[in-house]
C-alpha cells in the first residue's frame, strides 16, 4: 500500500532525513545546584571587594591628615593663583619667601581664634593685597586684640628663626627673609583699620585710628606704594574712622578694664619694637653684603 503525505503526521519526520540525537534534559536538581554555586560566587566576589572598601575606609579614617588635606586643597588656589602671579613679577625666589611669609602671619590668627574656641575658615589670599582669615567674632574686645597681634607675633617669631639662621649659615638669603618677614608684619601693625594694628588701637581707643591713618599715607609716600593701593584702604577702613569720629562705640567697649588696655598696649609695643629691632639687624646685614641675595 502507497503512503500520501496528507495521511502522514504534522510532525512525522520525511524517509531519508537526518535527526540528531534528543539532548538528554538536565535534572531539576543538577540545575538548581548550579545556579547556587553562581549566586555563590557572585556573593563572594562582592564580599572581597566590600573589604577592600572597608579597608581603603579605615586606612581613611585613620589618617585624619587626607582629609584635612582636602580640606586645604579646596582653599589652596587662591595660594597658587598668588604664587603664580607674585613669580611672574618678582621672580621665583621673592615669590616664595612673600607668600610664605604671608602664610605664616594668617596662621598666628587662625590658630588665635582656634585657641578661643572660635570657628575660622582657613586664609584666603588676595594677589598683591596679602591675605585675610575670617573668624566668628569675639566675645570682647581684649580678645580681638589679641587674635589680631597672633599675626605679627608669628610674623616677628619667623623673622628671628630666619635671622638666627642666617647668622649660623652666613648666609645673606636668610637674613633676606627675616628682612621681609619683619617689613610685612610692622607695616601691618599701622594702627589704623583695615590693619591688624587698627584692630588692636580699636580695644585702646579708636581715636586713634585717625593718626595712624595718617601715619600710614606718610609711609605710603615715602614708600612709593601704588595710589591704587591707598585708596582701597582708605576705603576699606572709612566706615570704622567715621564711626570712631561721630563717637560710635562697638558694644563690647563697655566690659574693657583700664587694666586691658594696659596689657593691650605692652604686647603691641613689644611686638613693634621686637619688628623694628630685627628688621634693621637684617637690612644692615644685607646692605654690608657686596652681593645681592634675591
Amino acid at each position: 500500500m502507497q503512503n500520501h503525505p496528507e495521511d502522514q503526521p504534522e510532525n512525522a519526520p520525511a524517509e531519508g532525513e537526518y535527526l540528531p540525537p534528543a539532548q538528554a534534559q538536565e535534572p531539576a536538581s543538577q540545575q538548581r545546584g548550579r545556579s547556587a554555586r553562581g549566586i555563590g560566587a557572585a556573593a563572594a566576589g562582592l564580599g572581597v571587594l566590600a573589604l577592600k572598601f572597608k579597608s581603603l575606609l579605615l586606612i581613611l579614617l585613620k589618617f585624619k591628615f587626607v582629609l584635612y588635606g582636602v580640606k586645604l586643597l579646596a582653599y589652596s588656589w587662591t595660594f597658587l593663583l598668588s604664587l603664580w602671579l607674585y613669580v611672574l613679577v618678582f621672580g621665583w625666589r621673592l615669590a616664595i619667601v612673600l607668600l610664605f611669609v604671608i602664610l605664616a602671619h594668617e596662621l598666628g590668627h587662625y590658630a588665635a581664634f582656634r585657641a578661643y574656641g572660635l570657628q575660622a575658615r582657613l586664609p584666603v589670599f588676595l594677589p598683591f593685597f596679602g591675605a585675610f582669615t575670617a573668624g566668628a567674632v569675639p566675645a570682647n574686645l581684649e580678645q580681638d586684640a589679641y587674635i589680631a597681634l597672633a599675626g605679627p607675633l608669628t610674623g616677628l617669631g619667623l623673622a628671628a628663626v630666619c635671622y638666627g639662621i642666617g647668622v649660623a649659615t652666613n648666609d645673606q638669603f636668610w637674613f633676606a627673609c627675616a628682612d621681609v618677614s619683619a617689613f610685612l608684619n610692622l607695616f601691618n601693625m599701622i594702627p589704623s583699620p583695615p590693619f591688624d594694628g587698627g584692630r588692636v588701637i580699636g580695644a585702646i581707643w579708636p581715636p586713634l585710628w585717625l593718626a595712624g591713618f595718617v601715619l600710614f599715607i606718610g609711609l605710603s609716600i615715602v614708600l612709593h606704594v601704588p595710589i591704587i593701593f591707598i585708596l582701597l584702604i582708605g576705603l576699606i577702613g572709612f566706615p570704622a574712622m567715621r564711626a570712631a569720629w561721630r563717637g560710635d562705640v562697638d558694644p563690647r567697649a563697655a566690659t574693657m578694664t583700664n587694666a586691658a588696655r594696659v596689657r593691650i598696649s605692652v604686647w603691641y609695643l613689644a611686638t613693634l619694637l621686637g619688628l623694628i629691632v630685627i628688621m634693621g639687624q637684617a637690612h644692615g646685614m644685607i646692605a654690608a653684603s657686596p652681593r645681592g641675595v634675591l
